[in-house]
């Protein structure tokens, strides 16, 4: 990857919320504009058009663009952003009414390398588990991903969200 370039595509994002809705075309052409620059068939020209497509409020045209930037071998550049764009894409599939394809995407990633994207695995995969009406389990998730961050009851907070899944009543102190 060229760091000039990422500190374009990083510069550009930085600028995302100086847009107003109606204008989503054109921070998309400045995202269309860098991903240009990349040699034929790198995968983070459709990621980051994908993320651009998503950001603006069209998960159904950022979908594509995932899997492309996926099966392109964007793991292979970076698995922060092959990560990111799994959650990303189950997030654009949920909201395309593909949770159920959300939820086989993500569900690996729980036993997947440990990063800061942990908690937005868990987050994300939680809301696709809720669509599917699957909610004990993605309260589970989401208690279980809140509960090292309190500043006390983790224990308590991690035995109440594995009771929801394993279905006993577990009390900590």
């Amino acid at each position: 990857m060229n760091r000039d370039w990422e500190a374009r595509v990083a510069a550009a994002w930085a600028t995302f919320d100086d847009y107003a809705e109606d204008e989503a075309p054109a921070f998309r052409a400045v995202i269309d504009a860098l991903a240009a620059e990349l040699p034929d068939g790198s995968p983070l020209g459709p990621f980051e058009r994908a993320c651009a497509w998503d950001s603006t409020g069209r998960s159904d045209n950022a979908v594509p663009l995932y899997r492309q930037a996926l099966e392109g071998g964007l793991a292979d550049l970076s698995g922060y952003k092959a990560r990111r764009a799994k959650i990303q894409l189950a997030s654009s599939l949920r909201n395309i009414g593909r949770a159920k394809e959300g939820v086989q995407l993500l569900t690996p990633e729980l036993d997947a390398f440990s990063d800061e994207l942990d908690d937005a695995v868990r987050a994300c995969l939680a809301l696709c588990l809720s669509s599917l009406g699957r909610d004990r389990e993605g309260l589970s998730l989401v208690l279980g991903a809140l509960a090292p961050h309190l500043p006390r009851y983790q224990r308590s907070m991690a035995a109440y969200a594995r009771s929801l899944v394993d279905g006993e009543e577990q009390s900590g102190r």
